[in-house]
């Protein structure tokens, strides 16, 4: 059986990932900072699907030390990780110039970091197996920068740039590297302004896509996906 990790589980675009995830028979390792969410979502993992075992920790994704101990503590209950989505992220309406003193840090330390970290201590065991699959979570912002989003276009361009460092690097052992690439999604980055949901993309939509690159042959790899809604950007 698959074993998958996804960090940002409990939120947005990460939980219903893990929803899709969970209803394919995969077993789930998410962590999150509140205890009762995170207990909340694994009974209703454990409801979709009660073959699943899901390993929960509480844990802050931003911090290496507490993220790595959170993937060690998956491999030890689940056994090795097989597909890793890093889909943690945090999004602020502020230009560079006009941001508050540290958060750009924050921002590398959420939207990039992580995935950099996990691939360090993921990479070279899915080498040795010759088998998994990486999901990165990025944004339009990656390809196009957005001056009022301006940290946020920063490290998300990095994320691409990063995936695709590891894509290069894992091909050749048979392990897949994908970067999804969203549009405006209806997820708790857009809380308290006024939109229209049936002009954006959904989390569903997200995670169909996911399951559907997941199920492809061994020989078929989605290097990168673009998910804009319908009428274009919000």
């Amino acid at each position: 059986m698959e074993n998958a990790l996804i960090t940002g589980a409990t939120k947005g675009m990460g939980r219903s990932i893990a929803i899709a995830f969970a209803k394919e028979g995969v077993n789930l390792a998410i962590c999150s900072r509140n205890a009762d969410d995170l207990s909340a979502f694994k009974k209703e993992l454990q409801t979709i699907n009660s073959q699943v075992k899901v390993f929960t920790a509480v844990a802050d994704g931003s911090k290496k030390d507490e993220l790595l101990k959170f993937a060690a503590g998956a491999e030890q209950e689940l056994g090795a990780i097989t597909i890793l989505v890093n889909s943690l992220g945090t999004y602020a309406y502020a230009g560079i110039l006009d941001e508050a003193d540290g958060a750009f840090e924050k921002m590398m330390d959420t939207n990039l970091m992580p995935a950099y970290h996990l691939y360090r201590h993921f990479g070279k065991k899915m080498i040795a197996a010759k088998h998994g699959h990486i999901f990165n979570i990025c944004s339009v912002a990656s390809l196009n920068a957005i001056a009022e989003a301006g940290s946020y276009s920063v490290t998300k361009t990095a994320l691409l740039g990063l995936t695709k460092v590891m894509r290069l690097e894992m091909q050749k052992h048979g392990v897949k590297v994908t970067a999804i690439i969203p549009g405006s999604t209806l997820t708790d980055s857009w809380k308290g302004m006024d939109v229209d949901k049936d002009t954006m993309v959904s989390p569903e939509d997200i995670a169909s896509a996911i399951i559907n690159i997941y199920k492809m042959t061994p020989g078929a790899n989605v290097d990168e996906i673009i998910i804009k809604p319908t009428p274009g950007q919000i």
